[in-house]
């Protein structure tokens, strides 16, 4: 039987890491043991680093550190899968691989799940919708960024269909290394 092996992308820079109490809970919920991640992680530079911490139910495998730069989101394809699962942060993301495939010459996609935004491939999602930032009800993965938002009353949790996405005013992404990220200039395909 292959044992499930799951990662925490986390945030670095200057020496500092970032929302660690929320990898934490994460972790904890993920193989229901606390493990202070803090113990684990040394940024090796003062530059921005993405560290990838890979662990399974037995403890922490492995802690690497990227430099980060990031990605110029403005286009988004429209993509409908009912049957997606990414509960869990795996470290196996081919079912996120296969539906990021499909975004044609757009920069990023955004998942369709039972008619309801889920998220994208490597974020959360918010909308600012009727004067108030909002975030689905059911994301794909419930990230850290965006619990540590919720938990400050930034973002609130709702359904959000296709037609609140195309009357939204702005759109933002959240995760580790973004942290709440407005796009300016944006727009979907179909």
């Amino acid at each position: 039987m292959n044992k499930e092996v799951f990662f925490e992308t986390i945030k670095c820079d200057d020496y500092e890491v970032y929302n660690l109490e929320f990898h934490n809970k994460r972790v904890a919920n993920t193989i229901a043991m606390n493990l202070n991640l803090q113990e684990y992680i040394y940024p090796i530079t003062s530059e921005l680093l993405r560290c990838k911490l890979v662990y399974d139910d037995s403890g922490i495998l492995d802690v690497k550190y990227f430099p980060y730069k990031k990605r110029e989101i403005k286009t988004f394809k429209l993509i409908y899968d009912n049957n997606i699962d990414y509960s869990k942060k795996y470290f196996d993301r081919s079912e996120l691989d296969e539906l990021y495939e499909k975004k044609e010459l757009c920069d990023e996609i955004i998942i369709i799940k039972n008619d309801l935004l889920s998220d994208t491939s490597i974020a959360n999602i918010a909308i600012y919708y009727e004067n108030m930032w909002i975030t689905p009800k059911l994301p794909l993965l419930y990230g850290t960024t965006r619990a540590r938002l919720l938990e400050e009353r930034v973002i609130i949790e709702k359904d959000i269909t296709v037609e609140m996405l195309k009357k939204s005013t702005k759109l933002a992404l959240m995760n580790a290394m973004i942290d709440f990220d407005e796009i300016k200039d944006y727009s979907f395909f179909s």
